[in-house]
């Protein structure tokens, strides 16, 4: 193929081929974003929003931690100095540190399967940490892309109560 000189200037317009190339892969990308979607969170039956998605990686979840500790009735603050992030719900005080497995429940230690992290400013902790620290019913189901949360005495929806 030959370039096309104007005015002492080479052609800077893209090749064909370069623009096929990019049409394909920017198709394939939108095809993959679209059949692929986050997984949804629901807490007490009432599904969450939040401004960032869960992650989730094969048979693990991490959810944003503000979102779901307020949705259970929580209070997180975090120092940005320290990065210190604490979740008071009721009497019970959860504090830990990004990038850190170890934080305090209630003043004991307490080992965590992995780090807490932040993506794009929201703290991402593991579905156990929720768990443990709210003494939730946790569960990811990836065939069907969704987190359920459910606080103690709530009942999960088409279980059968107990009999008094």
């Amino acid at each position: 193929m030959k370039s096309i000189v104007f005015m002492n200037k080479p052609n800077l317009l893209p090749s064909r081929r370069l623009i096929v190339t990019t049409v394909l892969v920017a198709s394939f990308a939108s095809f993959i974003g679209a059949w692929s979607r986050p997984a949804a969170l629901v807490i007490d039956g009432e599904r969450v929003v939040s401004d960032v998605p869960p992650v989730t990686r094969a048979q693990e979840a991490f959810v944003p931690l503000r979102a779901v500790g307020e949705s259970l009735g929580a209070q997180t603050n975090y120092d940005p100095r320290t990065g210190l992030v604490e979740v008071m719900r009721g009497s019970d005080t959860l504090r830990m540190h990004l990038g850190d497995r170890v934080a305090t429940l209630n003043g004991g230690r307490m080992t965590l399967a992995h780090a807490p992290f932040a993506v794009r400013g929201r703290t991402m902790v593991s579905l156990s940490v929720i768990s443990r620290a709210f003494g939730s019913k946790v569960s990811y189901d990836d065939s069907r892309a969704k987190i359920d949360v459910v606080s103690p005495g709530m009942i999960e929806a088409g279980a059968q109560q107990d009999s008094p």
